[in-house]
């Protein structure tokens, strides 16, 4: 089960108060102690966090509650490891920082940091199965990626495109305002674009010593808690199929192994790697069909098929029935994007 720092959330309750709702009641409702935001330490199940603000959206009836609270956070919420990004020598070393030591901060997600000839793309990736208000959770984290981007680049920063793996909302205007550049809805990911140029801008008033330290204290803590090996690699597939890298060598590669001893890692926990890219593809292809209107055929291309009758032929093999009956039979996960 994921879990999540509190940090990136304690802006929200402001949110509440300035919609004209009241904090407490909509935190009891979501089942989450009041006294946990009291330190932005404290841990709360990824879950938790979608049930949480599905309720923002029903008692404040503001369809882009995500995105304000987004608004209310930035590097320091993200504590040691935002930390350590903000005195890293370079932006592409900070976010490659942010990626690696992730699951420090957040172990229901997945950063991602990938270039394609000039653009670089930082991208958002929810790994809990069954969340509620994705949508929401998606807003938010991009807010909170500009903050992180504004921190490392400068106040003026702005990216070239933001996608968003949801529906379009009957009002973008939030969107556009904040963001201030082009917004794709029913996108494959969560994710900024922007010039690959601003990786190799220096981080202004990085500490070099200090972030040495910084270094050394993450690795400590990863040391005490080592990642689950099954949920490490579903976690590298999520993120590695929209760019067809999911083969056992890459991802082996990507682990610093031999793609023998991963198969007999995972075999040691009764599992196999294929296993896992079905399980991978089967929820990757439930969110897209659930949140978002792109057609079979773009899902199928993200999730590597050669074409839709190979991915309904898998998705029937799944779930017993057809994408398309899926999808018309399941109703919109997000929380009332068009009200």
């Amino acid at each position: 089960m994921g879990v999540v720092r509190l940090g990136p959330l304690l802006g929200i309750p402001d949110v509440l108060r300035d919609l004209g709702a009241d904090p407490a009641e909509v935190l009891g409702s979501a089942g989450i102690d009041a006294e946990l935001l009291a330190d932005p330490e404290n841990l709360i199940e990824f879950a938790a966090v979608g049930r949480f603000l599905r309720l923002c959206v029903e008692r404040t009836r503001c369809p882009h509650f995500g995105l304000l609270a987004g608004q209310k956070s930035g590097l320091p919420a993200l504590g040691l490891i935002g930390f350590l990004a903000q005195h890293s020598p370079s932006v592409g070393a900070a976010l490659r920082a942010l990626v690696r030591h992730f699951p420090l901060h957040d172990r229901g997600a997945q950063v991602t940091l990938t270039v394609e000839g000039n653009l670089a793309t930082v991208g958002y990736l929810i790994q809990e199965p069954g969340v509620e208000a994705t949508d929401q959770i998606y807003d938010g984290c991009m807010a909170i990626t500009l903050n992180v981007l504004r921190a490392l680049c400068g106040a003026g920063w702005r990216p070239a495109e933001v996608l968003l793996p949801h529906r379009r909302p009957s009002d973008p205007g939030p969107f556009l305002r904040l963001f201030q550049a082009p917004v794709r809805f029913d996108a494959e990911q969560a994710a900024l674009v922007f010039p690959a140029t601003w990786l190799e801008r220096p981080v202004p008033a990085a500490d070099p010593g200090l972030h040495r330290v910084l270094e050394e204290q993450v690795q400590a803590l990863e040391a005490q808690s080592p990642g689950d090996l099954i949920n490490h690699v579903q976690n590298l597939l999520r993120a590695a199929l929209p760019a067809g890298q999911h083969s056992l060598e890459r991802v082996a590669e990507l682990m610093s192994m031999h793609r023998r001893t991963l198969s007999r890692r995972l075999q040691s926990r009764g599992t196999t790697f294929q296993t896992l890219v079905e399980e991978v593809r089967f929820g990757v292809a439930r969110q897209f069909l659930q949140d978002t209107d792109l057609p079979l055929s773009q899902v199928a291309a993200t999730l590597g098929y050669s074409d839709v009758t190979a991915f309904t032929r898998a998705f029937r093999r799944w779930s017993g029935t057809s994408p398309g009956q899926w999808r018309r039979t399941r109703p919109a996960r997000h929380a009332s994007r068009n009200a």
